[in-house]
């Protein structure tokens, strides 16, 4: 009995013990200060440091000392020295800091543990100390003690099962809170060398008053606050204004103000999180125009930051999932407007990013934001061309068409500055300046997507099964190679949002990379130096300093790339892939079935590591020694391997065939006995390559093994021409006496192709795979019809084998029809959106009529020009007859659109840059071709003459459709 009551009054007592906001009482006590109000808002040891002082924060320290050593002391005097309930009363104590005083309670369990038991807290203090000055890593220490001392609790008490469960407990516990509340020592305007002015004077207690003159931070000052400051240091016109920040004294900043009926002041909010990516909490709070006196200012000033507490206000944030934080407050001269409005950057409803959006009226912009009036509303449009930028302007009204020039050429310069994300700006014009009076994200166009990289990454239409595959493996190969160079300023970057689906076509997050760049210090172009081989400014010397750990590291992981791969090719490709091959999967059930698909995504797991890492190597080291495209030898990639060796076949048959037709080609080589060498020839061939396909990275795509009939095809062309293919490959590479610097380029060019090998082969097997679960699950009538396995999810596949019923099999069943509805839907589209705004796309529009003089723009990808007639190809089901004649329009290129290419004229693609397969494979022909040239399947037709120019990128296109 008195045990139960001692567990009742320890599981009662620590958390209210724990939720004492001891630390706050001795802060506002000492300073005045609320530590619930600044910073983070964690009443902590660390936010009385930082906020408080040396002092304060000793007293802190020596508060919450005593909190985690009663704690033990209390569960000691009920059940002895060294029980597991010390530890439980130390976890009781931690939930109460955490939940009402926002607190991770390390002190507490510091402490508390090393009265528990001395022996395990002295041997971990000693490893961390050792530790710390080696790594100097905070976090990897402060996670590490979480590991480190259970296992010794573990190891030294082993007899001792509640104790050790207990431990755990609490290293989870710590863990899990440490993950969710940030520290106010890592607060970024609080480093000791940041160059906030204004930040500092306010931190150490020197003054109370700042303005947008200076450097403000958002998490002191709000964002709305903090953004002004920035537009205005920027050299924009923004009102004069001061902040006060949450715990600040309003009496202070009304002593110095004036306002009269002459010069009228505006109180606003600038609550922390307001105006924000995240969200913008527009109209929640107050703002009160025309204060003309101190009372009014002192009235104003309190209604505002009272504002934040109103039940609406309260909803809103916790609809949105915002943290509670404070109110700023900003009190700014007010203009005495003309004219006035709000202005969005890109349009918000249609999502196509082009038109600038525009409402005004005479008068105040609180009359528009009100909704209470209906505004003049215009549209306009900046057309950039060659030699200089104007505005295209829709609409009509009373505000002069001067003024919303202006307006709309200040949208896109403000969208520039903040790195391209959309702006909704409100504005006013006092007859003379056109005043900023506010400017914040367009948080429903967020995130951008891009389909930049994606096109040339993952091209083509992609399938549920491929996608749920793919995505999880590429993103976290991404996240891996950016967090070795951010290290902890990773943190807050979700690697798995790099990439999702729009029109059943890949998109990249532009927003989310541009958060990386920002972070990494490059400079906004980085993205296109990387994917479409822009010019790129250096970035900043301070930033690359900084990166340079993590550089380094990355470096190490480039020059040490060929032999880790030589290590995992012998130990676990090799293996791998032998057994893969050894096994006659036709006699597989499903549940083994998914077991060889899981042994083959650990390979493609670590496969896709490398499938990243060379290419970019090949770029930096191409761009890094100068080296030509021409100078670079491909043949190690296994569809250039491919056709070297059918084209060296083919010759060989034309010795035996000097004169043949073409559908009876094999029939005729059959009877002879070199005939039949080169049969068997073909067979191995196809055999040794029967893993690629049109789309090497699309396992829904039948590969060259089950349809062989395009290799064939081929195969006779290249009897039929006068000059095969391995006549022309030879000239073009000189033997391998090469200079130094392009055997460096050369070597990772080479290991390149022995990855994209194992990548392929992998794949194959991997699809290969799902064909025989998919034969199974047609027979039993799980799926209706050839090729539904992969409108299926992986973890959808996962279910009907591991645990399926009939509700679940309709459900799919459904779930397929939908997709394959769904993907015929966006197969049709005549123009998919480069970038996306948001997560809800709209429905893309019809295409832009040609330019009058009738020339289309892309990428110059393979030098030379060609003229010829038009051949569009959306796909490879039906390939026709081509010839040096024939200008091949393309959607993408991949593997499967190489043997094409061996007869064209000349190339023209919807998507890709110098680095894609078809400018590769287009450089290797020797023939001109342009990428990136949008709606191009749709904008030419079979027949029509066309004239391109691989040097400079540019189609001129002819109204002759005669053939």
């Amino acid at each position: 009995m008195f045990e139960l009551w001692g567990a009742l009054i320890i599981l009662i007592a620590c958390p209210l013990l724990g939720a004492l906001p001891l630390i706050d009482w001795i802060t506002q006590a000492l300073n005045g200060r609320q530590l619930a109000h600044v910073g983070t808002g964690n009443i902590s040891v660390s936010a009385a440091f930082y906020h408080g002082g040396r002092l304060i924060g000793i007293l802190a320290v020596l508060s919450e000392a005593l909190k985690g050593i009663a704690a033990v002391l209390l569960a000691r005097a009920f059940f002895g020295e060294g029980s597991a309930w010390e530890l439980i009363a130390l976890i009781a104590l931690v939930v109460g800091r955490y939940w009402v005083a926002k607190g991770a309670g390390t002190t507490n369990v510091a402490w508390g543990f090393a009265v528990h038991d001395p022996l395990v807290a002295g041997f971990v203090l000693f490893l961390v100390t050792i530790t710390f000055s080696v790594v100097r890593n905070k976090k990897l220490v402060k996670y590490g003690v979480l590991v480190l001392f259970p296992l010794l609790v573990t190891l030294l008490h082993a007899q001792d099962l509640p104790r050790i469960i207990a431990a755990v407990a609490l290293a989870v516990l710590l863990g899990w809170i440490y993950k969710r509340i940030p520290d106010d020592l890592n607060l970024p305007t609080e480093n000791a060398q940041r160059d906030s002015q204004a930040a500092n004077k306010f931190l150490r207690g020197e003054t109370n008053i700042v303005s947008l003159d200076d450097d403000l931070d958002a998490a002191l000052f709000g964002q709305k606050a903090a953004t002004l400051s920035q537009i205005k240091r920027w050299g924009y016109p923004v009102p004069k204004g001061w902040v006060l920040a949450p715990s600040d004294d309003a009496e202070a900043l009304v002593e110095i103000m004036y306002p009269s009926e002459l010069s009228p002041l505006v109180v606003r909010s600038s609550a922390i999180g307001e105006d924000s990516e995240q969200a913008s909490a527009a109209g929640q709070y107050e703002t009160i125009l025309n204060v003309t006196n101190k009372q009014e200012l002192r009235e104003a000033i309190a209604l505002t930051q009272a504002s934040y507490n109103q039940p609406t206000a309260m909803q809103y944030r916790r609809d949105r999932g915002s943290q509670e934080a404070a109110m700023a407050v900003l009190v700014q001269q007010q203009v005495q407007s003309v004219y006035s409005g709000v202005a969005f950057s890109r349009d918000p409803i249609t999502r196509q990013g082009e038109g600038i959006v525009i409402e005004a009226l005479p008068g105040s912009p609180t009359q528009i934001v009100s909704g209470r009036v209906t505004p003049e509303q215009y549209r306009a449009f900046v057309v950039e061309t060659e030699n200089f930028k104007f505005v295209q302007l829709e609409g009509s009204g009373q505000v002069p068409q001067a003024l919303l020039k202006q307006v709309a050429y200040l949208s896109r310069h403000l969208e520039e500055r903040f790195h391209g994300i959309p702006q909704d700006i409100e504005w006013s014009y006092d007859g003379q300046t056109l005043w900023i009076l506010q400017a914040r994200p367009i948080t429903t166009l967020l995130p951008i997507w891009t389909r930049k990289i994606a096109a040339e990454v993952i091209p083509g239409l992609i399938r549920p099964l491929t996608w749920s595959i793919n995505r999880p493996l590429t993103c976290g190969v991404w996240g891996e190679l950016f967090t070795i160079v951010l290290g902890d300023r990773a943190e807050g970057l979700d690697f798995k949002e790099t990439a999702t689906l729009h029109y059943s076509r890949a998109y990249f997050n532009a927003s989310l990379l541009g958060q990386i760049f920002l972070r990494m210090g490059l400079p906004p172009e980085s993205l296109e130096f990387l994917t479409r081989g822009s010019k790129m400014s250096k970035p900043p010397l301070d930033s690359t300093l900084k990166n340079l750990p993590g550089l380094a590291k990355l470096l190490r992981r480039e020059l040490n790339l060929e032999k880790d791969f030589k290590r995992d090719y012998h130990r676990r490709f090799v293996p791998g892939l032998s057994q893969l091959t050894q096994e006659f999967i036709d006699d597989f059930d499903p549940p083994r079935l998914l077991k060889r698909i899981d042994f083959i995504l650990e390979l493609l797991r670590i496969a896709t590591y490398y499938s990243i890492l060379a290419p970019l190597s090949v770029a930096l080291r191409q761009g890094i020694f100068r080296v030509k495209d021409g100078k670079i030898d491909n043949s190690v990639t296994p569809e250039v391997a491919a056709m070297r060796e059918l084209s060296a076949l083919a010759a060989d048959a034309k010795q035996v065939l000097p004169s043949v037709e073409p559908q009876q080609v094999f029939e005729q080589l059959a009877p002879t006995p070199e005939g039949q060498k080169i049969l068997q020839q073909f067979d191995e061939l196809l055999q040794d390559y029967g893993y690629l396909s049109e789309v090497g990275t699309d396992i829904a795509v039948p590969t060259w093994k089950e349809d062989p009939q395009a290799i064939k095809q081929l195969f006779v062309q290249l009897m039929q021409d006068n000059q095969p293919l391995i006549d022309n490959l030879e000239g073009i590479y000189s033997p391998r006496k090469q200079k130094k610097k392009r055997g460096f380029v050369q070597q990772r060019v080479d290991l390149k192709g022995r990855v994209t090998e194992v990548y392929s082969r992998l794949l194959g097997e991997l699809r290969w795979c799902f064909l025989a679960l998919e034969k199974i699950w047609l027979q039993a009538g799980l799926l209706k019809e050839k090729g539904d396995i992969f409108f299926l999810e992986l973890n959808e596949v996962r279910q009907l084998i591991e645990n399926w019923d009939a509700r679940l099999i309709s459900q799919l069943q459904e779930s397929v029809l939908v997709r394959r509805s769904q993907l015929t839907e966006d197969s049709q589209l005549n123009q998919i959106p480069l970038l996306v705004y948001g997560n809800a796309p709209p429905v893309p529009l019809a295409l832009s009529k040609l330019t009058s003089d009738q020339i289309l723009q892309g990428i110059p990808a393979s030098h030379g020009q060609a003229e010829g007639r038009v051949k569009v190809l959306r796909n490879l089901q039906d390939i026709p007859e081509i010839d040096r004649e024939t200008i091949l329009v393309v959607p993408y290129t991949d593997s499967g659109w190489a043997p094409l290419l061996v007869r064209a004229g000349g190339l023209i693609a919807e998507a890709g840059g110098r680095l894609s397969h078809g400018a590769i494979v287009a450089r290797e022909y020797g023939i001109p071709a342009v990428m990136d040239v949008r709606g191009a399947t749709w904008l030419l037709q079979d027949g029509q003459r066309v004239r391109i120019d691989g040097y400079r990128g540019i189609v001129e296109l002819s109204n002759d459709l005669r053939p």
